[in-house]
């Protein structure tokens, strides 16, 4: 990170070729918006009061979206062109000296690596440099004119190139590194183009140069890193790139992840070593997993934190889930906002806690639903068990001590406490507090009436 570099991300496009009501760099891959894998990059370069972003489409939400704290904005209320979306950053600045770094919010395959490649390359030249590479097919990129000392000369647009520059494969992806002095000393001589009216970026390479400020190139040669993204195919390929990536990181730290090109890790999720991930695994949002851990085959985690030596099973659903280390979830689980649970606890195949705590040692093996509950240490829930927590306006709380039991098909209305080491009979409605170590029966007597089923049968047939 470097103090006198500042970050300009150009962010205000609605990006008319997405077919979307919302703006362009809202849209996500890899598990972020399009602007917040640029600015996650850019933090490695400038601290993040020196990254602005020019928003203009929809830029409440566009701002509400950024996550890194101490991001500062800017507004381009016309949408004049790439020179002009600059401009307006101009009085966000603080730093007027050092490197202007400007990056696209569509880009979010640039990494800081090139990033601090194309600042290195820019502190040796006057003017300063930008990013050039050669693409397969450079159909709609600005073609790069080098002059005879192989500097920048100037960037053509497409629509204005001859046919033999139409026939260079040298372009300009649209990330630059300018001094930031001359930049701003000259930015107001950008002229508005005379076919759109706009005020392009690429004019300051040559008007740098004509001045005696030379813009060198920096050449990056994966041209998937710059991939701008303007169309729904377009996404869908940086999507699968930054899951790669991603996928990439974790096996080279000591994660395995068994078929990885079937499952998908976000970028902010963080993965312990020698755990393993099964085919179609899912992490999402800002979940840790700890070391030594399992997770099954279809498993959806998102926001989760997971401790070490962890085992779900197949195809568990949990979303802002705490699990302490040693537990086993699954398969088939499913665990909503705000459940907790404490070591080695086992929660099994169909059951599903919602704001519930889940304490050392307790099992509930399958079939239950426990919402807005506090489950003591060493008990067990058996199957089918409920807790009532919602009488159709308000939610309760249901309260159960240690090593407890709690036998099939029981029914706890909240708001209620079963004491320490109590005994829940199966089929049982509890409506009331149970103290410690006692028995609680909350069924109907059982009456048996001898011949009766015999008799309806035989009714049945005779038409009686």
């Amino acid at each position: 990170m470097n103090d006198k570099v500042t970050v300009v991300i150009m962010a205000a496009g609605l990006g008319t070729r997405m077919r979307s009501k919302k703006a362009k760099v809202l849209h996500e891959a890899g598990g972020d918006t399009l602007l917040n894998h640029v600015i996650r990059a850019a933090k490695q370069v400038a601290p993040p009061e020196q990254i602005i972003v020019v928003v203009g489409h929809q830029a409440e939400t566009v701002k509400a979206s950024v996550s890194l704290p101490g991001v500062r904005f800017a507004e381009q209320r016309e949408q004049k062109g790439t020179g002009d979306a600059v401009r307006c950053a101009q009085s966000a600045v603080s730093v007027p000296e050092g490197r202007l770094l400007i990056l696209n919010g569509d880009g979010p395959l640039v990494t800081s690596l090139t990033m601090q490649g194309l600042l290195g390359q820019s502190w040796k030249s006057e003017g300063g440099s930008i990013v050039i590479t050669n693409m397969t097919d450079p159909t709609g990129y600005g073609r790069i004119l080098r002059d005879s000392g192989g500097n920048v000369a100037s960037i053509v647009e497409q629509k204005s190139a001859t046919p033999e520059q139409v026939l260079i494969r040298e372009v300009n992806p649209g990330v630059y590194s300018f001094n930031a002095r001359h930049f701003w000393d000259h930015v107001h001589l950008i002229q508005p183009n005379a076919v759109t009216g706009e005020y392009y970026l690429t004019d300051m390479v040559e008007i740098l140069a004509s001045r005696g400020f030379p813009v060198s190139p920096h050449f990056v040669p994966d041209e998937t890193e710059l991939l701008g993204i303007n169309t729904r195919l377009e996404l869908s390929v940086a999507d699968r790139l930054l899951r790669l990536r991603k996928a990439t990181e974790l096996m080279l730290a000591g994660v395995t992840m068994e078929k990885p090109e079937t499952i998908s890790v976000d970028m902010e999720v963080e993965v312990g070593q020698d755990t393993y991930l099964e085919p179609g695994v899912q992490l999402r949002g800002t979940s840790r997993v700890g070391s030594g851990c399992r997770i099954g085959s279809g498993a959806i985690l998102r926001d989760c934190e997971v401790a070490d030596g962890v085992a779900i099973l197949p195809y568990v659903v949990a979303e802002s889930a705490k699990i302490a280390s040693g537990g086993s979830i699954g398969p088939f689980a499913r665990l909503r906002a705000g459940t907790q649970t404490e070591q080695d606890i086992h929660i099994g195949n169909f059951v599903e806690l919602k704001n519930t705590r889940f304490r050392r040692g307790a099992k509930a093996g399958h079939l239950a639903y426990l919402g807005d509950s506090d489950i003591g240490a060493e008990t067990n829930i058996g199957a089918g068990t409920i807790t009532c927590n919602f009488d159709g306006a308000q939610k309760h709380k249901t309260g159960i001590g240690e090593g407890a039991f709690i036998g099939s098909n029981s029914t706890l209305v909240a708001p209620v406490s079963i004491g320490n080491g109590a005994f829940i009979a199966a089929g049982s409605t509890v409506t009331k507090n149970v103290d410690a170590d006692a028995l609680a029966i909350g069924r109907a007597h059982q009456t048996e009436k001898p011949g009766w089923a015999k008799r309806r049968r035989e009714a049945n047939r005779s038409g009686k």
